[in-house]
C-alpha cells in the first residue's frame, strides 16, 4: 500500500488490482503510467510520436495525419492542430 500514497485514486488502483490480480503496488505503478502518459503536454506527445514513428521508417506525409488522429483520441484531447501546426511543434 505504500505505492498508492502517490496515486490520487486509490479506488482506480484498487479496481486494477482486482480485475487483474496484479499486487496493489504493481497496479499503481501501472496507473501512474497510464496517467502519466495522459499528462504529458500536446507538444510533447507530437515531439516523442514523432521521432518513434521516423525511426519506424515512416516519413512525414504519413507521419503528421496520423499524429493528428491520434491526438483527437486522446481521453482529453488537445484542439484540432494543422499539419503545419504539427510541423512547428516539432520543426519549430
Amino acid at each position: 500500500m505504500c505505492m498508492m500514497s502517490s496515486v490520487e485514486d486509490a479506488d482506480i488502483v484498487e479496481q486494477v488490482a482486482l480485475s487483474t490480480g496484479l499486487s496493489t503496488a504493481i497496479a499503481a505503478r501501472v496507473v501512474e503510467d497510464v496517467l502519466a502518459f495522459y499528462r504529458q503536454p500536446a507538444e510533447q506527445y507530437v515531439r516523442s510520436r514523432h521521432a518513434q514513428l521516423q525511426a519506424e521508417g515512416r516519413k512525414n506525409p504519413e507521419i503528421f495525419p496520423l499524429i493528428a488522429g491520434e491526438l483527437s483520441r486522446r481521453l482529453v484531447a488537445p484542439p484540432d492542430l494543422s499539419e503545419r501546426q504539427l510541423r512547428r511543434i516539432v520543426y519549430g
